[in-house]
């Protein structure tokens, strides 16, 4: 079985993250740690219903592992941006058994935190991104319990791919009426509520990317990039 676990925003920097998406939902980031596994450190935002929100980029302190990172961020460019979302699985060697596309199962730490995820060998999740990272918790307690509220709720992530039926029939075990899966672009948006009304944070890969404040529908923050580079 496969569960929306926490949603992923990659930036060059973690300032660069923090500062986009604090403007665009409004609420403040707290401080998470690194990953010395694979060079990255995060920022966290909880959500509510179990889950949150991380900012990641590559750790300027930490030495840059013979490997590729996580989250495709050895090619990450350009403005922070939502790039990945997380499951977790209760089996993760079946699923990877199942699905070896997802990649293979490290084992990672942060804190006292200990989890394992599916890593692509070249770091890059299937269906151009839109294939969820796939991990399971293997410590006691998760993130978001830790995470101070901020008033945020996911209402609806939308997942979109021109193989829609590909994506929808390799992720069987996912079962969460706010995962919406839809034929098009490769794309994420999630939709939020938050203390200052509906925001999302959207990324497509049909050249341009942005990360969007939504009120009133009137995008308050944009940026080109280059195509593919969800």
């Amino acid at each position: 079985m496969l569960e929306l676990d926490h949603l992923a925003v990659a930036a060059e920097t973690l300032e660069d993250g923090r500062e986009a998406v604090e403007a665009a939902l409004g609420v403040p980031l707290q401080l998470g740690g690194q990953h010395r596994h694979f060079g990255t450190h995060n920022m966290l935002l909880g959500l509510e219903d179990g889950l949150y929100l991380e900012v990641i980029a590559v750790d300027p302190s930490a030495p840059k592992p013979g490997y590729a990172r996580w989250f495709d961020l050895d090619r990450f460019a350009g403005f922070a941006r939502l790039t990945t979302w997380i499951c977790r699985s209760n089996d993760l060697a079946a699923h990877t058994k199942a699905q070896p596309q997802a990649g293979v199962p490290v084992a990672l730490t942060r804190g006292d935190l200990e989890w394992r995820m599916a890593v692509p060998e070249n770091g890059q999740l299937p269906y151009d991104h839109a294939y969820p990272a796939v991990m399971q918790w293997d410590s006691a307690g998760h993130p978001a319990a830790r995470l101070a509220p901020s008033g945020c709720r996911l209402k609806r992530l939308v997942v979109c791919h021109p193989d829609v039926d590909g994506l929808r029939r390799d992720l069987h075990e996912m079962d969460d009426a706010r995962v919406v899966f839809e034929a098009g672009d490769a794309a994420l948006r999630a939709e939020f509520d938050t203390p200052f009304g509906p925001r999302d944070l959207a990324c497509t890969s049909g050249g341009t990317t942005y990360i969007e404040a939504r009120q009133s529908n009137v995008m308050t923050v944009g940026v080109a990039v280059e195509d593919g580079q969800i």
